[in-house]
């Protein structure tokens, strides 16, 4: 099976620990390790780790990067500091959404040169590569490809900190405790290169950590062996999922997709108009102004009375009109009912609507409600 589809580097790893392997977006990975909800409730409140190295990681230098990129992202770059991470969405020339990916920005050492990482989703890996080389200038810019050189790890919740910290030289303890939120750096993990970013995709605090691809199953089994006995536990795709979806982070294929509004789904922080012009910029200007999505929906969220799911592409009625459709949907182990995100029409995507959702030909009350549904206590 294996044959068929990419690995990650800690892919031996998985099998022997009892990962029930998937494919996923071309990808053989874990999507649970014990049960879903004990790794998600161990993420909570302990300590989740995460094999993402699925996620492409395209590394762009050259004295052109900077300019090139602000031409080429929503987000705006060419204000970027050094050590920050911005979310980004990238778009066609019809301002379609590619993907979204979070883009940073560091210096080179021994040279005064700037180098960008833009971490983008596997399933769209192949053709965000792609579009940016059609693109690319003649001169003044390289883009490369290290997904498949090097291995990400994350580190998610209340122990992550001091777990990851646990692991690098003193002299950079401090420093990487003191990150702030879309901030990185780098420095070494045991003796081992490794870039730290205070990122991730669960609602939790921690790291989203990359290291070199033959270097990776060390780094996975010290963290692991150390805070085990805490209460850390290996998580698969499946707990990731439920986690994010609490945290209302969207995903692309369901609250993003290729003609989705982003001002419509709450993303408006990822796109910068002004004094600037992108790919599709002149369009998205106009889906700002009207801010609906061109189906006439918003994202919004939804809680639901009963523990019973709700899945993508579950239809959603408002006195007997069909007013919308799922896009993620799972029962939240963090507060025990189930919840959803969907794209609900204007006019009944006010908190305290209720509304109806037809599951397994059932129709289950469900109330809008404001997103997030899990925020972390600071």
């Amino acid at each position: 099976m294996a044959d068929q589809f990419l690995t990650t580097p800690l892919n031996q790893w998985h099998t022997s620990h009892g990962g029930r392997m998937v494919e996923f977006a071309g990808w053989l990975m874990p999507v649970q390790y014990t049960s879903i909800v004990d790794e998600h409730v161990a993420t909570r409140t302990a300590c989740g780790l995460f094999d993402v190295s699925h996620m492409g990681r395209l590394e762009i230098d050259g004295p052109g990067a900077r300019q090139w990129l602000e031409s080429m992202l929503t987000r705006r770059v060419v204000d970027m500091e050094l050590g920050v991470v911005r979310y980004t969405l990238i778009t066609n020339d019809h301002s379609e959404i590619l993907d979204d990916a979070l883009v940073s920005c560091e210096s080179i050492p021994s040279s005064q040169s700037q180098r960008f990482g833009l971490v983008v989703n596997a399933s769209n890996r192949a053709r965000v590569v792609q579009w940016m080389l059609t693109r690319m200038p003649d001169a003044g810019v390289r883009l490369i490809d290290r997904t498949l050189e090097s291995a990400m790890i994350a580190v998610q919740g209340p122990l992550a900190v001091h777990l990851v910290a646990d692991h690098i030289s003193a002299h950079f303890r401090e420093t990487l405790m003191a990150l702030k939120p879309y901030r990185f750096l780098r420095a070494e993990l045991l003796d081992i290169p490794a870039s730290f970013s205070r990122t991730g995709y669960t609602g939790e605090d921690g790291f989203e950590i990359i290291v070199p691809a033959n270097r990776a199953t060390e780094v996975w089994e010290s963290l692991y062996s150390k805070a085990h006995q805490k209460g850390l536990r290996a998580c698969g795709l499946g707990a990731r999922d439920t986690l994010r979806l609490e945290a209302a982070m969207p995903l692309y294929g369901h609250e993003l997709k290729e003609i989705t509004n982003p001002f419509a789904a709450g993303l408006s922080l990822a796109v910068d108009l002004e004094g600037r012009t992108f790919p599709g910029s002149n369009r998205l200007a106009a889906c700002r102004d009207h801010r609906d999505h061109v189906e006439g929906t918003v994202r919004v969220g939804l809680r639901f009375d009963s523990k019973r799911p709700a899945r993508e592409g579950h239809e959603v009625f408002f006195e007997n009109t069909r007013i919308g459709t799922v896009t993620s949907g799972s029962f939240a182990p963090s507060l025990g009912y189930a919840v959803a995100m969907a794209n609900l029409s204007l006019e009944t995507s006010k908190v305290g609507t209720t509304v109806e959702v037809l599951v397994r030909n059932n129709r289950e009350t469900a109330h809008v409600v404001p997103l997030p549904f899990y925020r972390r206590k600071k």
